[in-house]
């Protein structure tokens, strides 16, 4: 796979993806049925792993009793038996080993013949294991379910290769229902060079670097779709149709579609004929006079016909003709008429008109396909799934999903179900799974006879052998669904004995109205009970495991665990300091101390206390309310950006991936100075060549806040003095904000791990937050008569308040407000405690004229001892007293 998958280049996504759910329209001539007119709930679907911890699994068939043959990258054939639920390798491929050249080759596709169940063919898409390189399609014959007859090989089509660099090797099979075998094939060229953008790279000697001579080549079989019928003594015949008849000059007659970059995954719709592939694009992350930026496609080919590459890009998006030796610009290609001019063509110079991509969408938002959300992209499509009443299965998709196209993205973790109207068109998308799908980058899907939805997933990291990877089935349940059983408590640990509440009332059904019967194990060899709520007393030390079984009236039923520790205690961690405990001032350090203590150490080891200082920006700390808005110790910010992101998909800590590990990148730029903004830079923009041969993709998502704290997470993990502690006490300098969008948080975060006691370790932790003396009005902790928006405080009229609460007013002396106020003078009060509590501030205003008419006024502040709850409230004693004001946000100062 490699660079032609992309998965160095990609982010999730993932998880703010929104939806159009919308009644589908039927289509094709299968067996007619009735349509659903809603759509499944996501806790009707189930997800059970049928094999896991695969190394790179690839592409996967399922065969009419619900065997499924899948296939790994490394060569290896497995057979999962649905009737011992045990997966076996069948054999072991001899394919080309990964090299600097060759990188991404391997057992790629594998296919069941229609006739399977019968003549027992099975096809393959492989690198064999000599030189010069090819990629082949063979058919071999299966005894049994899981004997392959080696012997047996026929090889169909043989595409040679040129070996570089990870050179979008990609490959899928399918079958359309005459039997016509399609095979994607990409492109086999290097993209690198081309900065994200066209590879028409024509100087001498380099020809790897230009895709016209495979992709926009007539007379190549690369960067293709292909349409053969394979005959039964291991030959093919082509079909009529293609898009070039046979023995037209200067073309090969197997090409269905051409122009593709890296079709890496292909489905046929069976009822309808139609080609459907995800296409993985261009890495560039923004326009410029090198052409369009990068989109990733999912393609549809009705009939047959050019897909652009590399003269387009999505919907037609045209790139200019490009001179590398001189870096000169020339005159855009042409869509209607693409001509290839390249010294490297065998085929026509005039091609095909170039057809548009039926989805398209770059890294940024798209605002065609928003739905899709941002970050990295590896497009996938198919299967298109048809219900049959017939021999539809009681766990297969329902009606609802009939006619529906599956698409998917490796890098994103989603999967959409596509709406087509009547003339095959697209028409809407909704989200598969949206809620609890857990999709460790889907790699392939297929759909058995009853319906039932299977699915590769390739796993966490491009490169490695993820624990992860795995085959799963999704069953889907319209009927009774079991409990979800959840256990509550407050004590988890202790010293012996010891007592526990323990409570099942987090516990719910999704068939509201049925009696569940509980049954509790406590770990410790007393007997189970049956109450919802228990009360159990730990006699001995040690670690328990508590189960609690939730059963319903038809015997579905769940368990959950929780873990109680006997013989130690959480250790208490406080921090103090003499300045304002609520806000931080400019300039200004703050002083803390950080005590613990603990009853199983009283000797405390500072070398297990923790202590880190960080700084939020608001637009990563909005989402939470007031000065509420963290209540757990929280990580580097720059690390919860990175785990939000793509990076882990080619990064790992410690050890090199497709790219090079973190702690990699740390030491080879802890010295640097200018480390910080050439990083945060290069991770917006992308770029390569540091590191070898493989580019990082743009990330234009990211602000240059958000890149900068995700490099500064990177360079802590350089040396252990980098990403070590501070002392338990001093002063720290507040100085991250000055400069940058500055109207965040600092929190000070502090963790301490035990000894162990007589159980096993466990952590305490403290933290202090000082957020900006500025307050949007909007962040309230609680408003009273009054309309907040995502932006202001409005609908304000006498006697409405707000809330700000456990404010520390040490240092203040005055607040400045910015409000508008149509045509109404009223006054505005902070009471401390409650709306009737002491008065420490006064603010008699003017209206301003307009709503839209913004100033500032400022009002002294007498600042009380301590911390308080403050109310700010609004009088007008006259009539009319309603729509006083808006505010926009509140300044304390000092």
């Amino acid at each position: 796979m490699s660079e032609q998958f992309k998965l160095c280049t990609r982010k999730l996504p993932a998880m703010f993806i929104v939806g159009l759910t919308l009644i589908m329209q039927g289509c094709g001539d299968h067996p007619t049925k009735s349509k659903a007119t809603k759509a499944p709930e996501d806790n009707r679907f189930t997800k059970t792993i049928l094999s896991n911890d695969l190394n790179e699994p690839m592409e996967l068939a399922v065969a009419g009793n619900g065997s499924v043959y899948f296939i790994e990258r490394s060569g290896k054939l497995y057979h999962y038996d649905p009737a011992t639920q045990a997966t076996k390798v069948v054999y072991t491929f001899p394919v080309l080993p990964d090299t600097k050249e060759g990188f991404g080759n391997g057992l790629l596709g594998v296919t069941l013949d229609p006739g399977f169940d019968k003549n027992h063919y099975i096809y393959f898409y492989y690198t064999p294991n000599k030189l010069p390189a090819a990629q082949q399609v063979s058919r071999f014959t299966l005894e049994g379910k899981d004997s392959l007859v080696v012997a047996s090989e026929k090889v169909l089509l043989t595409i040679p290769l040129e070996l570089e660099v990870s050179a979008h090797t990609g490959g899928s099979l399918d079958w359309d229902r005459n039997g016509n075998l399609f095979i994607s094939t990409g492109d086999n060229t290097v993209p690198f060079a081309s900065n994200g953008y066209a590879p028409i790279d024509t100087i001498p000697g380099r020809i790897t670097f230009d895709a016209e001579r495979s992709a926009g080549n007539t007379n190549d079989l690369r960067g293709k779709v292909l349409r053969i019928h394979p005959e039964p003594d291991g030959s093919y015949t082509i079909p009529s149709g293609n898009l070039f008849p046979k023995g037209t000059a200067g073309t090969r007659p197997e090409i269905y579609a051409m122009g593709c970059r890296n079709p890496y995954r292909m489905s046929v719709d069976t009822a309808t004929g139609i080609v459907y592939w995800g296409e993985v694009g261009p890495d560039a992350g923004e326009d410029s006079d090198q052409g369009p930026r990068g989109y990733d496609e999912i393609n549809q080919a009705k009939k047959p016909g050019n897909f652009g590459w590399p003269f387009v890009v999505g919907d037609n998006k045209v790139y200019p003709q490009y001179d590398f030796a001189t870096k000169t610009i020339g005159a855009p290609f042409k869509a209607e008429a693409p001509v290839n001019n390249s010294p490297n063509n065998t085929g026509l110079k005039v091609l095909p008109p170039a057809q548009k991509a039926m989805i398209w969408y770059p890294y940024d938002s798209s605002a065609v396909f928003p739905q899709l959300g941002n970050g990295g992209r590896c497009a996938m499509a198919g299967p298109v799934f048809h219900y049959n009443e017939a021999t539809a299965s009681p766990t297969g998709l329902p009606v609802w999903y009939d006619n529906a196209l599956f698409i998917y993205d490796w890098m994103r973790n989603w999967v959409y179900a596509v709406r087509l109207d009547s003339q095959q068109n697209f028409k809407s998308m909704e989200p598969f799974m949206k809620t609890n799908g857990d999709f460790r980058r889907p790699v392939d899907m297929a759909i058995g006879k009853g319906g039932d939805l299977y699915i590769l997933e390739y796993g966490s990291v491009y490169g490695i052998d993820n624990d992860d990877a795995r085959l799963v089935r999704i069953s889907y349940n319209g009927g009774n669904r079991a409990p979800v059983a959840a256990i509550t408590t407050v004590d988890t640990a202790g010293t012996a004995p010891m007592k526990v509440n323990f409570s099942s009332n987090k516990s719910y059904d999704f068939d509201e109205g049925q009696a569940m019967k509980y049954e509790w194990h406590f770990g410790d060899e007393t007997a189970a009970v049956t109450d919802s709520a228990p009360v159990h007393t730990y006699q001995k030390n040690g670690v328990y495991h508590a189960i609690l079984k939730i059963t319903d009236p038809e015997g579905a039923s769940s368990t959950d665990t929780i873990t109680i520790r006997v013989g130690n205690t959480i250790p208490e961690v406080k921090i103090s300091t003499t300045d304002n405990t609520t806000f931080y001032f400019d300039n200004s350090p703050l002083h803390y101390t950080v005590t613990v203590t603990d009853k199983e150490d009283p000797a405390i080891n500072n070398e297990q206390l923790m202590i880190g200082l960080h700084y939020i920006p608001r637009s990563k700390a909005k989402a939470e309310k007031g000065h509420q808005l963290i209540t757990t110790v929280p990580a580097h910010p720059g690390k919860l950006l990175m785990e939000g992101s793509d990076c882990k998909a080619c990064h790992q800590v410690d050890k090199a991936s497709v790219g090079p590990a973190f702690t990699q990148v740390a030491k080879r730029y802890e010295k640097d100075p200018k480390a910080p903004a050439y990083l945060a830079a290069k991770i917006i923009k992308g770029g390569g060549g540091v590191w070898g041969e493989h580019s990082m993709a743009a990330h234009p998502q990211l602000s240059v806040d958000e890149a900068g704290q995700i490099v500064k997470y990177i360079l802590t993990l350089g040396t252990p003095q980098a990403a070590g502690s501070l002392p338990a006490s001093g002063s720290v300098a507040l100085k991250d904000h000055l400069g940058k969008e500055k109207y965040g948080a600092y929190v000070l975060a502090a963790t301490y791990t035990d000894g162990g006691g007589n159980a096993s370790p466990l952590s305490g932790s403290a933290l202090l937050l000082l957020r900006s003396l500025r307050v949007q009005a909007e962040d309230a902790d609680s408003v009273n008569n009054i309309n907040r928006s995502a932006d202001f405080l409005g609908a304000i009229h006498n006697k409405s308040f707000f809330v700000f609460r456990n404010i520390d007013l040490k240092g203040i002396h005055k607040v400045t407000y910015r409000y508008s106020s149509l045509d109404k003078d009223a006054v505005l009060e902070i009471h401390t405690g409650s709306v009737n509590g002491p008065v420490i501030s006064k603010l008699a205003y003017k209206a301003t004229g307009s709503w839209d008419k913004f100033i500032e006024v400022t009002a002294p502040v007498q600042a009380p001892a301590g911390n308080s709850d403050l109310y700010f409230v609004f009088s007008k004693d006259q009539q009319p007293d309603q729509h006083l004001f808006t505010l926009d946000w509140l300044e304390f100062k000092p």
